[in-house]
């Protein structure tokens, strides 16, 4: 399906990678994905294709000491304004990691920290609206959307204040909260489908020491294949496939360390 993000709304997802030549071939096979390299005016930023539509981008990544993150997926939100937005992040509490700049003539990006400690995406889009192709399908028919994104979750330790901050910096009015139990707090996007995505409170489910993420979880037709199929393309499984009320789900990382997640219809 095709949408017009609202403020706040997921607009576009990449991959930062250290071998770029090994995640088009391992993202080609297991979604069907083809890769538009761009030119140098882009940095050599890769579209990602499904059937044609854009669904993800790809950056090379290089040495950098002072980057001691690995090779990770970013969720940008959408923006009418990004230095706005970035400001608007820097007084709730957050950090701004990549300062707005122009990308040609397609738009603006920024990437912040937010309130908990985890990295997000700005999106303020020009000539380039973002995803061509998205599911946003939790609980529906995920295999109508097989390497299309379609559901984004952000896992915080700092969900109460998560909850505040996107609220403020990216005008989140209509959440839901669906549960508010000790053992399971979750709050989604939008009060009413498509509810774009959620916060997920695991406070007392990380290690110590780890801040959570934004994950994207892209369509499969079958996620207990498609996880077999990951791990025979060099990738590992993050956590077994399981049934859920919102399908059926699976955490995987890609062959460099990228963490990524499939749904699929339940069994």
């Amino acid at each position: 399906m095709s949408f017009t993000p609202k403020p706040g709304d997921p607009t576009w997802v990449d991959l930062y990678t250290t071998d770029l030549d090994r995640a088009i071939a391992f993202y080609g096979e297991l979604f069907g994905w083809t890769a538009e390299r761009g030119g140098e005016e882009f940095g050599g930023y890769t579209t990602l294709r499904k059937d044609g539509r854009a669904v993800a981008g790809a950056m090379g990544r290089h040495d950098d000491p002072g980057d001691p993150y690995p090779d990770r997926w970013t969720v940008y939100l959408s923006s009418p304004d990004a230095l706005a937005t970035t400001a608007k992040a820097s007084a709730a509490g957050g950090n701004v990691i990549v300062e707005p700049m122009a990308v040609g003539d397609l738009g603006a990006m920024a990437v912040l920290a937010d309130v908990g400690g985890i990295g997000v995406g700005v999106w303020q889009a020009d000539t380039f609206a973002g995803f061509e192709s998205v599911g946003l399908v939790a609980g529906g028919n995920w295999s109508d959307h097989v390497g299309v994104p379609s559901w984004f979750e952000l896992t915080t330790r700092a969900y109460d204040d998560s909850l505040v901050f996107y609220r403020e910096v990216f005008d989140w009015r209509d959440t839901l909260t669906i549960a508010d139990t000790d053992d399971f707090r979750y709050t989604t996007i939008h009060a009413t489908p498509p509810m774009g995505g959620g916060i997920l409170d695991v406070g007392t489910h990380l290690a110590e020491g780890v801040p959570g993420s934004w994950t994207v979880y892209f369509g499969a037709d079958d996620v207990d294949k498609s996880a077999e199929q990951a791990v025979a393309l060099g990738g590992t499984v993050a956590f077994d496939p399981i049934d859920t009320p919102y399908g059926r789900l699976a955490g995987l990382i890609d062959p460099t360390g990228a963490h990524f997640s499939i749904g699929g219809n339940t069994k």
